[in-house]
């Protein structure tokens, strides 16, 4: 579907996290259309569904079949979910919305998946975690999203356009309140030690999110000029321990921040880090993360009682595309 000679995106997720800054981010240039079962803060440029992918709603798939290029979001994000039916909740909102949208979106259409750096289980030996390394998926949630890249093979091989995207841990502004950096900056605030797994020696390649925005823009941009994107890594390459990122918390909210470690459990993984070569060799850039100015927004946007975000462009100025080699 083109408007006007514009693309037109469809984004499903559209109320999460990462996809209420997407759908702003890619209103500037053009329409767009965001599918999400949470009822959606209205936004210029943007056509709001609120709909589940498996109720397969006419709205929904006339969306999907008309797209110029389609965003998938929606899933169940998090990895350590322990609710008795957590298991079930993942296959029917990873696994079964993806079959919904696959089945829904043309196969001569571009379809961006958005997968997870878990599917690695983890970086080892210091080395960058790369597209085409073994997965060793740890815990139920990394499973289900590789039964998600591999319904993605399979309608690549059949014809269809379809990139992987693996993000490596994004955070910012409107981070959910469960995930880990939210939860350490409301205990710090309120005097409470921080809960650490493992080790403060543990690491995470932290994407900021106005850089994996403007990332997934640009892929989207260049799946729609026929580009084969194939399976790619979104993260920074970057190792953040788990220590630097408790004095980064310190500093920005000028206290004596204290923590307490405890055992980690199987899905929390001693290391995370990108090999952002692929990446690189799409764009020209690799996101690049500012861990106190991220930190800093972060706090003022929970400071302010802010759910929705506004663009990447806006809230987070990304690198400009000349990196280092390597």
């Amino acid at each position: 579907m083109v408007a006007g000679g514009r693309v037109v995106a469809v984004v499903t997720g559209s109320a999460g996290f990462v996809g209420r800054m997407l759908v702003s981010t890619l209103a500037q240039d053009g329409p767009v259309i965001g599918i999400d079962r949470r009822r959606q803060a209205p936004t210029p440029g943007v056509t709001t569904i609120t709909a589940d992918l498996l109720d397969h709603t006419p709205e929904v798939r006339e969306a999907l079949a008309g797209a110029t290029v389609v965003h998938h979001l929606a899933g169940s994000p998090d990895v350590r979910d322990a609710r008795p039916d957590a298991a079930q909740w993942r296959y029917r909102d990873n696994v079964l919305a993806t079959g919904a949208v696959l089945a829904a979106v043309p196969m001569s259409t571009p379809l961006l998946v958005a997968s997870s750096s878990s599917v690695y289980g983890g970086s080892r030996g210091g080395r960058p975690s790369a597209e085409d390394d073994r997965l060793r998926p740890r815990g139920g949630y990394a499973r289900s999203k590789v039964v998600v890249e591999q319904l993605c093979t399979a309608r690549a091989q059949a014809g269809g356009r379809v990139a992987v995207i693996r993000p490596f841990t994004v955070a910012g502004e409107g981070q959910r309140p469960g995930m880990a950096l939210s939860r350490w900056i409301a205990a710090a605030q309120a005097g409470e030690p921080l809960r650490v797994f493992g080790s403060l020696r543990r690491s995470r390649d932290i994407t900021d999110v106005g850089h994996a925005v403007r990332a997934l823009v640009e892929l989207g941009a260049l799946a729609v000029q026929g580009c084969d994107i194939g399976t790619v890594n979104l993260g920074t390459g970057t190792p953040l321990r788990l220590g630097e990122i408790v004095a980064a918390l310190g500093r920005v909210l000028d206290i004596d921040v204290r923590t307490v470690v405890e055992p980690a459990e199987l899905v929390e993984v001693p290391h995370t880090l990108a090999d952002t070569t692929r990446l690189r060799g799409l764009l020209g850039w690799a996101p690049q993360t500012d861990i106190d100015g991220l930190i800093a927004r972060q706090v003022a946007c929970a400071a302010a009682g802010r759910t929705e975000v506004t663009s990447g462009v806006e809230r987070a100025a990304a690198p400009e595309p000349v990196l280092q080699a390597g």
